[in-house]
């Protein structure tokens, strides 16, 4: 279940998020350079780390734009991830906001208990438990050996594009089918039903695809899971839904185990393959990069850092409301007060690097917050790095003559998504 009550399906990371229509478009919208953030938040830098901000729908909200201030509110617990409890501002309706303003108790229900398992929406005891589980399944081991396996489906797809001719959409034919055919391995899909599989994921991930066409595929691809945890649960494999049936004590619903695994086919998924396709486009639009890559394979681990700094995929998503009275870069927030991290800014904070909005392969390696921070980073960023390593690594040398096959502003931008990234990226290396 989601925190609305409502459950959730795999489109829900694609979904417009309340926040966008709440802030002014210049706010959200990437400007001419796709790659650096909205121009509403850039005139906001240095206008102090932690900032008032108004919303379209009569509420406050405090916006986070230094990178220690957004560690300091994902550290602390007393900032909630939780809204069945506490009521988050950007998913408020007009009268809501009154009503809160009015102190009516009404918005914040009384729950003992979750019964889903979206644990990304939940606070210690009940996350706790179910991210110790997730943790004992990702493992160094289970990582490691995934990457010949990504090696293998990477260099199957562009062979493939390659002898399908000398022009390619970098995203259908490479970007989305190395996160997908990699989930499966992760969740246990069998062979035969990989293909089942992704041609559903790939429905309703789709934001170009129609409405109803997605919401179809998502309920299909939520009963193909349920399906797949049944069978885990009578014959179970060396994959992480088996580990999560027979390991937890006490045992998970079918429920929650169902609904775990649509929280990591959404982050793994959307994640990964809107930074392979975006991580490319910038590479292509900085061809000094591009070139300093090619030389030395050695920067590629850097370079991977870099790019997840300078795209910042997530946008103005990552919310949290104050359970109490805190204190954040010297400025109060009230209880109840709902907090924006604005992720592609905290990872240009000038105070935490040189010439932030440039795009430099060689840049000295530092922490960023493209994978999050505190009980909630990204359980799966080993693995997003691995693919990224292996999905750029093998595409830039493989492919040496890679370029745009249209110009740069022709190339079609997520800007109305949870998760930036391009619709579309036509390529060619002849």
């Amino acid at each position: 279940m989601t925190a609305s009550g409502e459950r959730t399906s795999a489109s829900t990371t694609e979904s417009p998020t309340a926040m966008r229509r709440l802030l002014p478009a210049d706010m959200v919208e990437r400007g001419k350079c796709p790659f650096d953030p909205p121009e509403g938040l850039r005139r906001r830098r240095g206008q102090g780390a932690v900032q008032p901000l108004e919303l379209a729908n009569g509420a406050s909200a405090w916006l986070v734009t230094s990178i220690e201030a957004a560690r300091a509110v994902m550290a602390d617990v007393r900032f909630s991830s939780d809204r069945v409890r506490y009521p988050d501002a950007t998913k408020l309706q007009p009268h809501e906001v009154e009503e809160l303003a009015a102190g009516k108790a009404a918005l914040t229900p009384k729950v003992d208990s979750r019964e889903d398992g979206m644990f990304v929406f939940m606070d210690p005891p009940e996350h706790t438990r179910l991210r110790r589980l997730l943790t004992g399944q990702f493992t160094v081991r289970r990582m490691k050996a995934l990457e010949s396996h990504i090696r293998d489906i990477a260099v199957q797809h562009i062979e493939a594009m390659r002898a399908a001719g000398t022009e390619a959409d970098l995203v259908p034919a490479y970007a989305l089918p190395i996160p997908s055919l990699v989930i499966c391995e992760l969740l246990g899909v069998d062979y035969a039903d990989r293909d089942q599989f992704q041609e559903r994921t790939a429905i309703a991930l789709n934001s170009n695809t129609p409405d109803d066409e997605r919401a179809t595929a998502g309920m299909e691809l939520y009963g193909f899971i349920q399906d797949l945890v049944s069978a885990k649960r009578k014959e179970p494999g060396d994959d992480i839904l088996s580990g999560l049936i027979h390991d937890a004590d006490p045992p998970l619903t079918d429920a929650q185990l169902t609904d775990v695994a649509l929280v990591l086919l959404g982050a793994g998924h959307e994640t990964t393959a809107n930074m392979l396709g975006l991580g490319t486009f910038a590479l292509l639009e900085h061809p000094e990069q591009l070139a300093a890559l090619r030389a030395d394979p050695a920067l590629l681990d850097g370079a991977i850092e870099e790019l997840l700094r300078y795209l910042s995929i997530i946008q103005m998503g990552v919310t949290r409301v104050a359970t109490e009275d805190l204190t954040v870069d010297g400025v109060r927030i009230a209880a109840g007060s709902t907090v924006i991290i604005a992720t592609p800014e905290t990872n240009r904070d000038p105070e935490h690097w040189d010439e932030p909005d440039r795009l430099d392969v060689l840049r000295p390696r530092a922490s960023h917050l493209a994978f999050g921070h505190g009980i909630h980073q990204c359980l799966g960023q080993q693995l997003a790095r691995v693919e990224m390593k292996v999905g750029l690594g093998e595409l830039v040398t493989r492919l040496p003559d890679l370029r745009l096959a249209v110009p740069a502003d022709q190339v079609p931008l997520r800007n109305e998504m949870l998760i930036f990234g391009v619709h579309s990226l036509p390529v060619t290396w002849a």
